[in-house]
């Protein structure tokens, strides 16, 4: 059965080893302003600014966005699962999963088999959805034994995107480039 077309970006199941993944979250600031949106599931960087934004392949990411917080000009507290692009407040804070030994599941754009399992692929960015908040990040269709943002781990067990060899298999990864195992700052 061919695996459904439903990206939802990077979503965490667990911990690499033993050790126990709580889902937690790190908060950091988004710039007022800050252009483009950033949805639930999407990469994210860390800018030279101390403030962070969505990440593109290729960038060192510092973790998976799961929503934020400001306060709207009616003075509202406002809790979103995703940034809306050009948001003004004084206060944005993102929550973001940080752990570089964290593991997630992700949708790929291209077609692993087994043989992957153990290389590293970057990520394929389209713009997720401002009706749900959801991400619709997904792995690129490459692989390769290069420097990559994550290194495959396996695959999903999930029914409906469990076929591997085939599009849009989900995928098992952990941060291959991180921005806490990173020597160099920004």
């Amino acid at each position: 059965m061919a695996n459904k077309n439903a990206p939802f970006g990077a979503r965490v199941v667990g911990k690499l080893g033993s050790g126990v993944q709580n889902g937690g979250t790190t908060e950091y600031a988004i710039a007022s302003g800050a252009s483009g949106n950033i949805f639930s599931g999407d990469l994210v960087k860390m800018l030279n600014t101390g403030t962070i934004l969505v990440a593109a392949a290729g960038d060192e990411s510092i973790g998976i966005f799961r929503g934020c917080t400001f306060t709207n000009s009616s003075g509202e507290t406002i809790f979103s699962s995703y940034f809306p692009d050009g948001t003004v407040s004084s206060d944005i804070k993102a929550f973001v999963i940080d752990d570089p030994d964290a593991v997630f599941e992700i949708q790929s754009a291209g077609s692993p088999a087994q043989t992957d399992v153990g290389l590293n692929a970057d990520i394929s960015y389209t713009a997720g959805s401002v009706k749900t908040g959801m991400s619709a990040l997904e792995l690129s269709g490459t692989t390769a034994a290069t420097t990559a943002t994550f290194r495959i781990m396996g695959f999903s067990s999930d029914p409906d995107n469990s076929t591997t060899g085939s599009a849009n298999v989900n995928v098992i990864v952990k941060f291959n480039e991180h921005f806490y195992v990173d020597p160099t700052g920004v």
